[in-house]
């Protein structure tokens, strides 16, 4: 367990380290246009939708089949665990104040500038993303973590560009604003520590926590990530750059899994 622990967390926060990196670019130009950031999210939903199935779902679901005979009742503990990580953001959403572009303030009301609320939507995020790298280690010996890994850091990477651009957009110098888009990616290694705890301990564990994992990033994308991005209307460009986003990351689960 010692050694997995080790190896989860530092996998969780190469891919945390990603955030800082989205935002230190913002040095990169002077200015970046919503639409330019627009893209580079919608291609980071089509990776997380990518990675929720073929390195999570999938794995969990041809795991289940090969321990449990009755398919019916591995399917249905699937399908509960699922379920489970769906209602665990949806708690973590209900409580912790927070603001999306469109959708406006949820969770509980507090006096927070709509800049703070923002950020802390996206940090929300990180906790799932990391559960899902800490459970993908946890079941290595069932599937290579790898490209899960690289594809949670590659969609931190305009998360992590959205904080600092809304930071500076408040008065924050451009290093405070990078440092701190580096900071909201350590619930990563937090979550990752989470998943590992939760599953490390038995093998038989790790298809119900993928499987869970995989329910808290699909919550993510079609409650809110989706919703976001369509309102704006701008539907070709939207769906050219998720269908891309997937397809990248489909490829990455093929090499690298």
């Amino acid at each position: 367990m010692g050694s997995l622990l080790v190896t989860g967390t530092l996998a969780a926060l190469f891919t945390s380290a990603f955030a800082g990196l989205g935002g230190f670019l913002i040095f990169a130009k002077r200015h970046y246009s919503q639409e330019n950031i627009n893209f580079m999210l919608n291609m980071a939903a089509g990776v997380m939708l990518a990675s929720s199935v073929f390195t999570l779902l999938a794995p969990a679901v041809s795991s289940i089949n090969q321990m449990e005979s009755n398919h019916y009742l591995g399917g249905l503990w699937i399908c509960l665990a699922v379920t489970a990580g769906v209602g665990l953001i949806w708690l973590l959403h209900e409580l912790i104040p927070h603001q999306h572009e469109y959708s406006g303030r949820q969770g509980l009301k507090m006096d927070w500038r709509s800049s703070w609320l923002f950020i802390m939507a996206i940090t929300i995020h990180k906790f799932p993303e990391g559960l899902a790298v800490g459970v993908a280690y946890a079941g290595q010996e069932l599937f290579d973590p790898k490209a899960l890994a690289v594809g949670i850091a590659l969609q931190n990477i305009p998360e992590g560009l959205m904080v600092a651009v809304s930071l500076v957009a408040i008065n924050f110098s451009k290093l405070k604003a990078a440092l701190f888009a580096a900071v909201t990616g350590l619930m990563q290694p937090l979550g990752a520590v989470a998943g590992i705890l939760a599953t490390g301990f038995s093998s038989k564990m790790v298809p119900f926590g993928m499987a869970l994992a995989g329910g808290t990033m699909l919550f993510v994308i079609v409650n809110e990530v989706i919703p976001e991005v369509y309102i704006r209307k701008n539907g070709e460009k939207t769906s050219l750059a998720i269908l891309a986003g997937f397809v990248i990351m489909t490829y990455l689960s093929i090499i690298l899994g």
